[in-house]
């Protein structure tokens, strides 16, 4: 049986491992240096990642960062959560959402949020089945 470590990414090596993982997301990152200039500017702003790792290699990331609104209070923002492709189907996106609960509730959280595209029916699925619920829509406007 497979044996997977969680914690945060946080050394150089091992964000360029996530910039690898994090490009199947966000595939208009086109640059490992960029990717990680940007981690860096948001960390300083709350952002962190966590990873699945197995032995040397990253499997899965989330990216998320604690916040606070009036809907909410304080919660938990996951941004990015996503597997490598091989690695899919083992599990790794409900380990990643359980350890970001227990992450939230160390935090002193009351919710875990996140936005997912309205095309991305496997994913919708898979957060219904992690617990979550679909309560709004996203909006958005380009200002460039």
């Amino acid at each position: 049986m497979a044996t997977f470590e969680v914690h945060k990414v946080e050394s150089e090596r091992a964000l360029h491992a996530a910039y690898l993982v994090m490009r199947e997301l966000r595939p208009h990152l086109t640059d490992a240096e960029n990717f990680i200039t940007r981690v860096h500017r948001q960390a300083e702003k709350g952002y962190c990642l966590l990873g699945v790792w197995q032995e040397q290699e990253l499997l899965a990331l989330a990216g998320y960062r604690i916040s606070e609104n009036l809907l909410y209070g304080r919660f938990l923002y996951v941004d990015d959560l996503v597997t490598a492709p091989r690695a899919r189907s083992l599990g790794l996106g409900a380990i990643l959402i359980d350890a970001l609960r227990e992450e939230a509730r160390a935090q002193t959280c009351t919710h875990l949020v996140l936005d997912t595209g309205l095309g991305n029916a496997l994913g919708q699925r898979f957060y219904y089945r992690q617990g979550l619920l679909a309560v709004g829509m996203h909006f958005r406007q380009s200002l460039i």
